[in-house]
């Protein structure tokens, strides 16, 4: 299966990392909108191409994984590129999901190709849990939680704010809110409730360390409703001990059967991710492989992780999972 990488940052380095790792698998170009020769990769004599060139690559690459971001480049890139390749995309704007999906399910089914969207783990393999857990215990309540974690999207508000220099933000479950759950009580919980923020800034010389921290705190969408916490720290601090993109949480189901529902059972799925985009990149890649196999098959349109049966995603044959893992 020859890989295309489309974007070269976090999450395409990954994709490099996760082809290496899949014997099935074989990195066919790197794409990008930088200047080709700035971009070093990790895997010897594959090239690094322009974007503008992508068309010529049509007849090379049997899935294009599409490694930008959600706010701008895969509401654009995805429909577009789904006209040209076998595609995947991390799309995870939750809201903006079925109109994202009607949008790159028209391109690939015009152009035959096969789109897989949304991938990763939430949306991904948590969403995956969610279903499971609605399916086998309808009288029931979902509960996700994210972290102990760098939330990306929120580290990026913080730095946006005049006089940071530098900023990362770790969403943390709160202990009772998971214990409640896990004891079976299904309780309603609120935003402010399920977690907390804690925010590791870095200040530019002169800053007003107060005005910044009541920016942070009262920001709409992003910390107005939780409780957060500001610790303002040196550079070699945080490039010591802020470094990384750990990230991880919990999909619960709590539901109950039997005569007037006397029985409680708890369904629960967690991730602890010492990397968030090499963790993603992986799955990108098994779900590449089911995209493939589709295509093969000629079963064309754009899909999610909740249409793909769980044996297009491994290596293994029909024969071997059911030998080894049924």
């Amino acid at each position: 299966m020859k890989i295309g990488i489309l974007g070269y940052g976090n999450l395409g380095r990954g994709v490099e990392y996760a082809v290496k790792e899949n014997s099935d698998c074989e990195l066919a170009a790197v794409f990008t909108r930088r200047n080709p020769a700035s971009v070093k990769i990790n895997t010897p004599n594959v090239p690094v191409v322009n974007l503008s060139e992508v068309a010529n690559w049509q007849d090379k690459i049997d899935v294009m994984i599409l490694c930008g971001g959600s706010a701008t480049d895969l509401p654009e890139q995805t429909p577009k590129f789904a006209e040209m390749f076998n595609v995947i995309d991390s799309f995870d704007t939750h809201a903006k999901i079925p109109e994202h999906f009607a949008k790159v399910d028209a391109a690939a089914t015009n152009s035959n190709h096969v789109a897989i969207i949304s991938v990763g783990w939430d949306p991904g393999l948590f969403s995956l849990a969610r279903a499971y857990g609605n399916a086998i215990l309808p009288n029931g309540k979902d509960y996700t939680f994210w972290g102990k974690g760098v939330s990306q999207g929120h580290s990026d508000a913080v730095r946006r704010i005049k006089g940071v220099k530098n900023a990362k933000q770790y969403t943390i479950p709160i202990d009772a809110a998971l214990n409640a759950v896990r004891s079976g009580k299904n309780p309603e919980l609120t935003t402010r409730q399920k977690h907390l923020r804690e925010c590791f800034v870095v200040l530019e010389d002169g800053a007003d360390a107060a005005e910044i921290e009541r920016q942070i705190k009262t920001m709409p969408n992003y910390f107005a409703d939780y409780d957060t916490t500001v610790n303002f720290i040196s550079e070699d601090e945080f490039l010591k001990n802020h470094s990384g993109l750990a990230h991880g949480g919990f999909v619960i189901r709590s539901g109950n059967t039997g005569e007037n529902f006397a029985h409680n059972h708890i369904i629960e799925f967690n991730l602890k991710l010492d990397s968030n985009p090499e963790f993603t990149s992986n799955v990108l890649i098994a779900y590449a492989r089911a995209a493939f196999r589709l295509y093969n098959e000629k079963i064309f349109g754009c899909k999610t992780v909740l249409d793909i049966p769980p044996a297009y995603l491994s290596a293994k044959t029909g024969a071997e999972l059911r030998a080894q893992l049924l």
